[in-house]
C-alpha cells in the first residue's frame, strides 16, 4: 500500500510516518502542503492520502475537493487529520466525502482504528463490484 502523508509541520509528518511504519506500512511519501500533494497525486499512484486540514497554499479541504472531483483520483481514500475543534467545521469536513477523520493529538490505536475502517469500506466497495 502506497501512502502519501501531507502536513506543513515536519514534526507531524514524521510522527505520522513513524506510526504508519509501526503498523507495517513502508511505502510512504510526504508532502509539505496540499499543492505539492496534488502534484504528487497526479504523477504517482497512491492507495491512501493522509492530510492535515490547516496548511498554507492549499489546505486539506481544498485538496480533498480536488481529489474528489478528479475522475482519475476520486477513488482515493482520504484520511483528514486536524487540531480543529470547531464542531461545525469538523461536521462540514466529514460531510465532504472524507474517508476518515482524526483530531490531534491522537495515538497509534486511534490511527489503526481509522485505517481499519477505511480498509473495510474499500473492501466492501471492491466486493460489490
Amino acid at each position: 500500500m502506497k501512502i502519501l502523508v501531507t502536513d506543513d509541520m515536519v514534526s507531524m509528518r514524521h510522527v505520522m510516518i513513524h506510526m504508519l511504519r509501526g503498523l507495517g506500512h513502508e511505502d510512504i511519501d510526504e508532502a509539505v502542503d496540499g499543492s505539492q500533494a496534488y502534484d504528487m497525486l497526479l504523477k504517482r499512484h497512491y492507495d491512501l492520502l493522509i492530510t492535515d486540514l490547516n496548511m498554507p497554499k492549499m489546505d486539506g479541504k481544498q485538496l480533498l475537493k480536488k481529489v474528489k472531483t478528479d475522475k482519475n483520483l476520486n477513488y482515493l481514500p482520504v484520511l483528514m487529520v486536524t487540531c480543529e475543534d470547531d464542531r461545525n467545521k469538523v461536521t462540514e469536513i466529514i460531510k465532504s466525502k472524507v474517508s476518515g477523520f482524526i483530531i490531534k493529538p491522537f495515538n497509534l490505536r486511534t490511527l489503526k482504528r481509522q485505517l481499519q475502517k477505511i480498509y473495510q469500506s474499500q473492501n466492501e466497495v471492491v466486493n460489490l463490484s
